[in-house]
């Protein structure tokens, strides 16, 4: 007789880039309005790229950050990594207009399917404040395992320091606990337990219209 029983799949959750599916055909239209795109644009510049080098966007979205990266930097090697299988086929249609080679997974940033020391840098933005706190430190973990020795991280994220939890549109979110744990001290105690260095905030951008603010993040791991 056969005694053997199936053991049920768990099946992971996530909070898609747009909140809710019905708006993801909106999201690109609403994150640029908003002045996301154009905070993107400025987050490589804390970071300068070399021909040949390696690149992650953990929580790409629909693309538009890993394919901006590919437009600029025509020389480096693009993956972007997203749970949304939705967002990650927007992504590729952009990418494909925008004739950007660009490779796109699907997977979570605590558990990032590449080998250990397999790129230069990563990037993420605006995905951070979408995870429970046990994920962020599992997230930098991974993030840390996958960059090469001396590789690079740079985080862009809504700023939710006590001086900005008080600033219009952050107040109405600063009580939700992802949003509120997303503080600069928060961001950069995680980085440093996860075993980056010289982890600091480089950089501050107003968005929405100066209703909120959004904070540059970089921190490298050892020799």
């Amino acid at each position: 007789m056969n005694t053997s029983q199936s053991v049920p799949t768990t099946v992971r959750t996530y909070l898609p880039a747009a909140g809710r599916d019905v708006f993801l055909p909106f999201y690109d239209l609403v994150t640029g309005l908003l002045g996301a795109d154009r905070a993107r644009a400025v987050l490589l510049e804390y970071a300068p790229l070399h021909e040949g080098e390696t690149v992650l966007d953990v929580g790409c979205g629909t693309g538009t950050l890993a394919v901006l990266i590919k437009q600029r930097h025509p020389g480096v090697e693009v993956t972007g990594l997203d749970p949304d299988p939705k967002a990650l086929a927007r992504a590729q249609r952009k990418a494909d207009r925008a004739r950007a080679k660009v490779s796109f997974a699907q997977g979570f940033g605590d558990e990032i399917k590449h080998p250990a020391t397999s790129f230069d840098l990563v990037v993420s933005s605006f995905m951070f404040h979408h995870l429970e706190p046990d994920q962020k430190s599992g997230t930098l973990r991974e993030i840390r395992r996958v960059l090469k020795p001396g590789g690079r991280l740079l985080l862009l994220d809504f700023d939710v320091t006590e001086a900005g939890a008080h600033h219009g549109f952050q107040r109405m979110f600063h009580s939700h606990a992802r949003l509120s744990d997303n503080s600069e001290g928060r961001i950069l105690e995680l980085m440093k337990v996860a075993g980056f260095k010289e982890a600091s905030r480089v950089g501050m951008r107003s968005l929405i219209f100066g209703l909120a603010r959004a904070g540059y993040y970089r921190a490298v791991t050892p020799e």
